[in-house]
This record gives C-alpha cells, sequence and structure tokens, in this order.
C-alpha cells in the first residue's frame, strides 16, 4: 500500500471538501437572504421602502452585510473547532465520552487492547499512539483522532473489547491505523470543523425559537411584530442549519466512503490476516447494536468512526459503505449469513501476564532480574509483525517499566547513559530531586547499554505514549534532564539526536504548540542544500565507499547534488536540514525516503543504527515509514556499530 500516494490523494480531497464548503456557504447565504427579504415585508415596511430594497442600491448593501455576517459566523465556528479539535485526538476522544485506557488495569480486555495497539504500532514504524475506551457504548465501533501521526490516539467501545475475538479486534484497530497512515485524520478533522460551522445556523435559530417561547409572557401587553418577526427569523434560520445539516451529510458521504475500502484493505496488509477484519465486519452485522454510537456528538464526528454511528433510516446520506459490500470485498466467497456469539468471547487468559502487566514497586524492579519473555504468547503474530524487529527480547521488567511513568523515565535516560560520563549524569539526577529515580537510571543505563539499535528504537516507542501522561511540569523537568543527559560528554551524536527528536516530535504537541511540517516545496530542486547535508550525513555511516554511497541516493533522485565535505556536516546541520526535508509535499517525501533506504543500503548491508535513522528521520518528516518500503532485500544487520559524534 502507497501510503504517501494516498496522502496526496488525501490532500486532493481537502481542495474538493474547500469547494464543496465554499458552495454549501453560497448557498446558505442566499437561502438567508431570501428569509431576510421576507422579514422586510412581514415587518410592514411601506412600498416605496420595499422598493427601495428590492430596486436600489440597498439591495446589494443588504445582501452583502447579510452574506459577511453568515460567512463569519462560519467562518468563527468552523475556525474555532479547528483550533479546539487540532490541539490532539485526546480532545477528540474526550468531547465523544472517550477515557484513558491505564496501563495497569485489571481489565484483560483493556490490557489486550492496548498490546493490539502496541503491536499495529510496529506493524506501521510509528510510536504506540494512545488507547480511549468508550465505555458507555454497546455498539461494536472504533476511531482515531489527531492531525498526525504525533498526537494520534486510538478509540474503541466496549462493545467491540466484549463482542470481538483478538484477530477482529486487531483487523478494526489495523482499519484505524491505516487513517493515520493514509493522513485521512487532518481531512477529518478540517471536515468536521467546516461542517459545524455549517450546522451552528440551526443552533443560533433553535435559540432564537426558544427566547421567544420564554419571552412570550412578557410581551403580551406590547402589540407589535417584533415576536412574530423574531419568531420567523428563528424558524428560518432553524430550517436553514436543517437543511445545512443535509449538505453536511452530502460532503461527509462523498468523501469518506472510498477511504473506507482503502482502510479495509491496509488493515490485511498490516495484520496479514485477511479473515480478521472480514470477521468483525461479520459479526457486526449479527449483533443488534451493530456499529450505533449514542454519544451526544457522535452524528457530528459520524466520519471518524469504523461504522455507521445513526442507523440507515435516520442518516439520509451514509458515510460508510454497506456492511455487505466491504464483507464481500475482503471475502468474495461469503455466504451471506452473518455470524451471531455471546457477551464475551476469546478471554486473553494469558494477557495480564505477559511482559505488559506491571510490577509494582521501582525500587524491587530495579533490583529484578531480567529474563527475556515472549511479550504476548497468545498470540505469535506479534514477532512477525514488529517486521525485523525482535520484541520478544525485551527483559519482562523492561517492558513493565515502559508501562509505567516514572519507569519510562528512567527507561529514556538509561538509553542516554555513558559510563565514562557516570559522575555527571549522577550529579544531574541528584539535582533533579526525583527519589529513586538515580538508582534506577544509573541500574537500567548500564544493562541497556549495550542493548542492540533496532531494540533501542522499539523501546522509545513503547515508552512514548506513557510519557504523555506526565503533567506539565513533569514532562518539562523530564525534558530538560533529556537535554542535560544528551550534552554531558561535550557532544551529540545521530543516536542521542535520534532520541530527543522522536521524543519532542511526538511529545510537545501534548503539552502546547509544536512545530509541524507544511507543504511549501513542490521541487526536490528547491531543497538541494537540505538534501546534500542530509545524504552526505547518511553516507558517512556506510561501511563502504562514501562518495558511492552519495551518489546512489543523488542518482535515485535523479539530481545532480556534490557531496559536502565531512567538516561541514554535523548533527546541528543535519537537524535543520530534515526539518526543511519536513516541508516537501507528501509525494516528495517518499521519494527521498527511498532515496536514504538506497544509501543505507549502499554497502550492502543496513546496520540497525541506519535502519534507526531511517525510522526517526520519517517520524520527524510526518510519514511513518511501512516495512514494505525498508530495503530488507539487502538484508539488516544485528549489530550495534557505535555512532561517532559529528
Amino acid at each position: 500500500m502507497d501510503f504517501f500516494r494516498e496522502q496526496e490523494i488525501a490532500r486532493r480531497n481537502s481542495r474538493l471538501l474547500t469547494v464543496l464548503f465554499v458552495a454549501a456557504v453560497l448557498v446558505l447565504i442566499g437561502l438567508t437572504n431570501l428569509l431576510v427579504s421576507g422579514l422586510f415585508i412581514l415587518d410592514g415596511a411601506t412600498a416605496s421602502a420595499t422598493s427601495d430594497v428590492v430596486t436600489g442600491t440597498q439591495q446589494w448593501a443588504v445582501f452583502l452585510s447579510v452574506g459577511a455576517v453568515i460567512a463569519g459566523i462560519i467562518a468563527c465556528v468552523a475556525l474555532f473547532n479547528w483550533l479546539r479539535f487540532a490541539r490532539g485526538g485526546h480532545h477528540v476522544a474526550e468531547a465523544l465520552g472517550g477515557r484513558l485506557a491505564v496501563s495497569n488495569s485489571n481489565d484483560v480486555l483493556e490490557q489486550r487492547a492496548q498490546n493490539i495497539v502496541a503491536e499495529m504500532a510496529l506493524a506501521a514504524n510509528m510510536p504506540v499512539p494512545p488507547l480511549y475506551i468508550l465505555d458507555q457504548e454497546r455498539g461494536i465501533n472504533a476511531f482515531a483522532a489527531g492531525v498526525n501521526p504525533s498526537n494520534a490516539v486510538v478509540a474503541v467501545t466496549r462493545g467491540a473489547l466484549e463482542r470481538l475475538s483478538r484477530d477482529e479486534l486487531q483487523g478494526v484497530i489495523g482499519h484505524e491505523f491505516s487513517h493515520i497512515l493514509n493522513g485521512d485524520m487532518r481531512l477529518s478533522v478540517r471536515l468536521a470543523a467546516m461542517l459545524r460551522g455549517i450546522t451552528f445556523i440551526g443552533d443560533i435559530g433553535s435559540v432564537l425559537l426558544h427566547s421567544v417561547s420564554y419571552g412570550r409572557h412578557r410581551r403580551r401587553q406590547q402589540k407589535n411584530d417584533s415576536t412574530a418577526a423574531l419568531l420567523v427569523l428563528g424558524l428560518g434560520l432553524y430550517l436553514l442549519g436543517l437543511l445545512g445539516g443535509l449538505l453536511a451529510g452530502l460532503i461527509k458521504s462523498a468523501i469518506s466512503k472510498q477511504k473506507e475500502f482503502l482502510a479495509d484493505a491496509s488493515a490485511v496488509q498490516f495484520t496479514r490476516n485477511p479473515d480478521g477484519i472480514a470477521s468483525a465486519l461479520k459479526v457486526i452485522g449479527g449483533y443488534t447494536p451493530g456499529t450505533l454510537v449514542h454519544t451526544a456528538r457522535a452524528e457530528e464526528l459520524s466520519h471518524l468512526f469504523f461504522g455507521q454511528v445513526r442507523h440507515r433510516l435516520w442518516s439520509l446520506f451514509a458515510t460508510h459503505p454497506p456492511l455487505e459490500t466491504r464483507i464481500r470485498r475482503l471475502d468474495p466467497s461469503w455466504d451471506g449469513a452473518f455470524l451471531t456469539r455471546p457477551s464475551t468471547v476469546d478471554t486473553p487468559r494469558s494477557e495480564a501476564d505477559t511482559g505488559t502487566a506491571a510490577v509494582s514497586g521501582l525500587h524491587q524492579a530495579a533490583t529484578a532480574p531480567l529474563p527475556a519473555i515472549d511479550l504476548d504468547a497468545a498470540n505469535p503474530k506479534v514477532e512477525a509483525l514488529a517486521a525485523g524487529t525482535p520484541i520478544t527480547t525485551l527483559p519482562k521488567v523492561v517492558l513493565a517499566e515502559a508501562k509505567e511513568p516514572l519507569g519510562a523515565v528512567a527507561l529514556m535516560l538509561g538509553l542516554l547513559w555513558r559510563e565514562a560520563a557516570a559522575a555527571d549524569l549522577q550529579r544531574i539526577l541528584a539535582e533533579g530531586h526525583l527519589p529513586g529515580l538515580e538508582h534506577l537510571v544509573a541500574q537500567r543505563g548500564r544493562e541497556l547499554n549495550n542493548l542492540d539499535a533496532s531494540l533501542r528504537l522499539v523501546l522509545v516507542e513503547l515508552c512514548l505514549p506513557t510519557l504523555k501522561s506526565l503533567s506539565y511540569e513533569q514532562y518539562r523537568h523530564f525534558k530538560q534532564l533529556l537535554l542535560q543527559f544528551i550534552h554531558a560528554d561535550g557532544r551529540v551524536d545521530l543516536q542521542e539526536w535520534c532520541l530527543y527528536q522522536l521524543t519532542r516530535h511526538y511529545l510537545d504537541p501534548a503539552y502546547g504548540p509544536a512545530r509541524t511540517s507544511k507543504p511549501r516545496y513542490r521541487s526536490l530542486a528547491k531543497v538541494k542544500p537540505a538534501i546534500e547535508v542530509a545524504f552526505g550525513t547518511l553516507a558517512m555511516l556506510s561501511e563502504g565507499d562514501t562518495e558511492a554511497a552519495f551518489d546512489r541516493g543523488a542518482e535515485r533522485l535523479q539530481l545532480a547534488l556534490t557531496c559536502p565535505s565531512q567538516d561541514t556536516l554535523g548533527v546541528q546541520a543535519f537537524g535543520q536540514a530534515i526539518d526543511t526535508l519536513a516541508d516537501c509535499y507528501p509525494l516528495l517525501k517518499v521519494t527521498l525516503l527511498k532515496a536514504i533506504a538506497e544509501i543505507a543500503s549502499a554497502d550492502g548491508l543496513v546496520s540497525a543504527t541506519e535502519l534507526t535513522l531511517i525510522k526517526a528521520i520519517a517520524a520527524v518528516i510526518d510519514c511513518p515509514v511501512p516495512d514494505a518500503m525498508l530495503p530488507v532485500e539487502h538484508g539488516i544487520a544485528n549489530q550495534n556499530p557505535s555512532v561517532t559524534a559529528l
């Protein structure tokens, strides 16, 4: 699946959405002007005045004034909702009644869902997004929200947890990960914000109708037509709001349906199991509540969900294809029979005993032995899903600590531990005034010092969602410690750059405004200096000829590039170059990543360090790279070569 091409298609759909939105606004402006003209007549205007309104210069003044007011209201409401939803998917999940799943939950079904989310993140080569649970919803449904992978969340209903088997739930969650990688989330949030602006006109009409009804007894002794005028205005705006709702439904239907077919196909790619999502759809068909969601704002955000949130009899324009059509695309031999089952199936008894279960007490954990265990004994597909990243070899206690905020902080700092700078690092921790952290970081730092580079990235990705539960002050303090650890030995290497950039990219949006890539460059020729720095830095890591590796990347881009001298390169220049490349258009990014992969494989072998760097670059430029794009045909080295400071 070419996710980058799908992101470009999503961008084109955004332009289509803008056109449809403007058309809908113009229709509402025209109808509102007709309503205002009727009010002039109802208000008892004189014939001459009416003539002025209809034929004089006031006609355009009134028309433009009404148009400006309506457009201004819609724009303000749309902008407000865009800013609110753009802060992160957790705002959307909470607005729909979701709660954040806790890592140490005793709910086995919740633990299973968190394990599945972690597996899908590994399959998609992106950090694990937070999981939200809609506890009050019996329907089988799910959604992904956020404007980019760094602030994305995944949410599932209680009905999905209880009614679906593990493979079926994995298929549903894989479907939602497709929306994250395809760039659908930004389009969906923009769609929700714009359509809320359209339907807000109806809310104004509803308020006017209620105010007229509430204040009628106060105006009974006043013999004028103001009440009638307000009543007609309120009713008119309310009807316009209903029309706006119909237009919104039409726009959602036009944009959403094809994306659902694509996401179903992508779920098969992620899970390597075509029966999982097909079976989930069959269960939905045989389940009375189906995919219905009753939370108040579900209809407004219906296009975010896995399935229809309202019964088709109540929804004129469906946001999702018919269930039968989706099933037959996945299972052409389907006999038409849906599945029925009891309330809870496939209870994962072993989930609570896997490496994700929390252990009590970090001091106890610090001295615990480190045996390697299977992350999920109930699901042997995990190692395949990890695509060359053997998460099953991570120690049990490390996996447990990655689920606890303080433990995750200790592991992230432990990955930066340098025995040569141990005294300075101990001093930094001692000044941090966090009891227990000093000993734990030193303990884990020594144990993780020789951890394979590919496992370092996996561990970072497991820790990141846990770190999102830190308070603002805790995160600010953690980030300060991170920077102090990086600079403790007086140099910054690429491994440290990867760790810091991943942390900044995925956590900063949860605590305030963060830099996001904005497509500005339509041609790679416009970013040649940044490409030369990035390719030159990567070529230096090659075990073979640096010039040959650089030329291989340039040939892939079909650009005339000059390899910079080593003394002009450095981690700071490399970081600035990657930030510049993040502002390229999506289809250019995939070309860049393929060229980067060519450089990494120039010596016939992609080291774990190079593989980590490719994934880190992909994350920073907001394009998580699927495994199919990685140069596995050349093999991946399991060694962990040292990365020298530049």
